[in-house]
C-alpha cells in the first residue's frame, strides 16, 4: 500500500511538472518578441554600434506622446500674448491684423502704410525719430502744443488734423523716409518676449514627455550591448513604437534618435534593424 502510494506521489508531481511546461509554453506562444541592432553612420565613416543605450518599447508613438503633452501644457494664443501686452490699443490691432510679430525686421517699412504711422503712436513716434535731427528735408512740423490740448482744445485739434494732412502726404510722396523706422521700434518690439514663451515651452514639454511616456504608455526597455544589439520578450501581440524618447545617439558629428514602428506577432521573434534612415538626425554640436 505505501508503494502505491508513493507511485501515486511520484505520478502526481510528474503531471504538475508537464502541467507547468505546457503553461510555460503556451503562454510564450501567446506573446512575442522583439530583437534590435541599432548603428549610425557618421559622415563619410563606416557604421558603428550603439553600445549601451536604452531603448524604450512604448504603445504609442512618441511623436505623439509630444503632441498631447503639449495639448495638456498649451502656450498661451497669439491673440491672448498680444493682448496681455504693455502696448498702445492701436499697435495690438495692427498686431493681431499682421502675421508680424518681430517690429526690428529688416521690411518692415514695407508693411507699413502712411495711415499706420498716422494711426498707431508707436509708429507715428518712431517715424519722426528716425526723421528728426534735419536728416530729412521738408518733412512737416507739428504746429500744435500740448498746453492747448486742454486749454485750447479746438485749436489744437485743428493743427493737430493739418499736421496729420501734410504728413500723410509727405510720406505718399516721399516713401523712403519710412525706412529705417525699424530701428527706432526697438523698445516695444515683443518678438523677443514671444520667444521667450516659445522657447520656455519648448523645454517644459522635453523634460515633461519623457517622464509621461514611461508613466502610461510603456511596455519594456532594454539596452543595447557591445555590439548594439538588445532584445525584449514576452510582448502581447500588437503595435509597438521602438523609441529613444528625448535622446540621441551620438556617432562622429552624427546624433540620431528613433521612434519606428514594430508590430509583434504571437510566438515570432521580430526583427529591427536601427538606422540613420529610419532615424531621426540632427548634427551634432561642435565640442
Amino acid at each position: 500500500m505505501a508503494f502505491m502510494y508513493k507511485t501515486l506521489r511520484t505520478l502526481f508531481a510528474m503531471l504538475c511538472a508537464a502541467a507547468c511546461v505546457t503553461t510555460a509554453a503556451l503562454a510564450q506562444s501567446a506573446t512575442g518578441s522583439l530583437e534590435l541592432a541599432a548603428r549610425i553612420s557618421p559622415t563619410a565613416a563606416r557604421p558603428e554600434p550603439v553600445r549601451q543605450f536604452t531603448f524604450y518599447v512604448l504603445t504609442k508613438s512618441y511623436g505623439e506622446i509630444v503632441k498631447e503633452v503639449e495639448g495638456e501644457n498649451p502656450v498661451p494664443s497669439r491673440e491672448k500674448f498680444i493682448e496681455g501686452l504693455k502696448l498702445s490699443p492701436e499697435l495690438k490691432e495692427w498686431l493681431k491684423a499682421h502675421d508680424v510679430f518681430d517690429l526690428t525686421m529688416p521690411g518692415l517699412d514695407r508693411l507699413v502704410t502712411p495711415d499706420d504711422i498716422l494711426h498707431v503712436p508707436e509708429f507715428l513716434l518712431a517715424y519722426q525719430r528716425s526723421n528728426s535731427g534735419g536728416v530729412t528735408s521738408g518733412i512737416p512740423r507739428p504746429k500744435y502744443a500740448d498746453a492747448d490740448k486742454t486749454a485750447h482744445p479746438e485749436r489744437y485739434n485743428k493743427q493737430l488734423q493739418e499736421y496729420y494732412v501734410a504728413l500723410k502726404k509727405f510720406i505718399q510722396n516721399n516713401p523712403a523716409t519710412v525706412s529705417g523706422i525699424e530701428l527706432e521700434l526697438v523698445g516695444v518690439n515683443p518678438q523677443q518676449q514671444w520667444s521667450q514663451i516659445q522657447a520656455d515651452h519648448k523645454r517644459r514639454v522635453q523634460r515633461v514627455a519623457p517622464e509621461f511616456a514611461q508613466t502610461k504608455y510603456l511596455a519594456a526597455k532594454t539596452d543595447t550591448d557591445l555590439d548594439g544589439r538588445a532584445s525584449v520578450s514576452s510582448l502581447t501581440p500588437g503595435e509597438y513604437w521602438l523609441s529613444t524618447l528625448n535622446l540621441d545617439a551620438n556617432a562622429g558629428d552624427t546624433r540620431t534618435g528613433w521612434d519606428v514602428p514594430v508590430v509583434i506577432h504571437a510566438g515570432e521573434t521580430t526583427r529591427v534593424e536601427l538606422t540613420n534612415l529610419n532615424g531621426v538626425e540632427r548634427q551634432a554640436s561642435a565640442p
